[in-house]
């Protein structure tokens, strides 16, 4: 094979590490620096370490810290492939100076949508409407809170990735967000102890009700209440999320389609999981990413003020 032919390849390999919704973030930031520093009179490749720290210093009034660390990570990468020594690393003391001024100032944590927990799913699922609509939102509120799964999973879910088993069922997960070779893996979704909040049981009866013997798990139904034979966007299972939350009485703007997702991974560990119990449900690889939720759900166990008497 040519070297011309290799290079090509290899450039898309190169771009098939990452995912689409990656790639789209990098080529977003790579415009926005770009664009900064032509209408400022200043080389974008190769940058200097000045023109990086007058850069964060004027983004940092708009954009978060981990915005602005995506930023940093695209303007290495970008110089890295121009075979051009990066700007944009620690080791320049001006950018180094800045960005620690910057974290301080702005401050580093993270703040994501609530967690929905047990208490929450249940006052969410008791308030649905008894029509198919209902059936559905409850089918993906307890499978999605169960299962701890990404809003992407679910609306992806297909009627041939579900396995019976005596215990429940067994969902056959495809690529993800963490498995973008496509190795796939399998959740565990059991009985639940009450009929009513049972994601087993809540999956059939949505399935079995809506005729729906193959393909997209999750669908849309119109207005006459006919089924969808395509499956939902992940946007609308977000969507789905919220209306649910406003129904229970639930402050819309706090939760999210992650919240299922960082639910049962907060109520897990309130509830005494463990680590590697939940990074096996959830499907998480960075014990960091899933101990930020522990953290959370055990906050008020064993904790040193409940010994004070008060």
């Amino acid at each position: 094979m040519q070297l011309v032919s290799l290079s090509q390849r290899a450039r898309e390999f190169a771009a098939a590490a990452k995912a689409p919704s990656t790639l789209r973030a990098y080529q977003a930031d790579w415009q926005d620096f770009w664009e900064w520093c032509e209408g400022h009179g200043a080389a974008a490749l190769p940058a200097s370490p000045g023109t990086i720290a007058l850069y964060l210093t004027d983004r940092a009034a708009t954009l978060k810290v981990s915005s602005l660390t995506r930023r940093l990570t695209t303007i290495n990468r970008a110089h890295r492939a121009a075979g051009q020594p990066s700007p944009a690393t620690m080791q320049n003391a001006v950018v180094s100076e800045v960005w620690k001024g910057i974290k301080r100032t702005k401050g580093t944590a993270q703040r994501g949508k609530k967690p929905l927990l047990t208490p929450d799913v249940r006052r969410m699922v008791a308030e649905l409407p008894q029509d198919l609509r209902g059936l559905r939102d409850r089918a993906l509120l307890l499978a999605g809170f169960a299962g701890g799964f990404r809003r992407s999973e679910l609306a992806a879910l297909r009627v041939e990735d579900l396995e019976t088993s005596p215990e429940g069922l067994i969902v056959r997960l495809g690529k993800s967000k963490t498995d973008q070779e496509g190795q796939g893996r399998r959740v565990a979704l059991p009985y639940g102890s009450d009929a009513a909040t049972c994601p087993v049981r809540a999956l059939r009866g949505w399935l079995e009700q809506g005729d729906i013997r193959a393909g997209a798990v999750f669908r849309a139904i119109d207005r006459y209440g006919v089924i969808s034979d395509q499956g939902l966007h992940a946007d609308s299972v977000a969507f789905l999320v919220k209306r649910s939350a406003g129904r229970a009485g639930l402050d819309t703007l706090e939760y999210a389609g992650h919240s299922l997702r960082a639910g049962l991974a907060t109520q897990a560990a309130m509830n005494g999981a463990s680590e590697l119990a939940i990074m096996k449900q959830t499907g998480h690889r960075s014990l960091a990413t899933v101990r930020k939720y522990i953290r959370e759900g055990t906050l008020f166990r064993d904790n040193a003020a409940a010994k004070l008497g008060l």
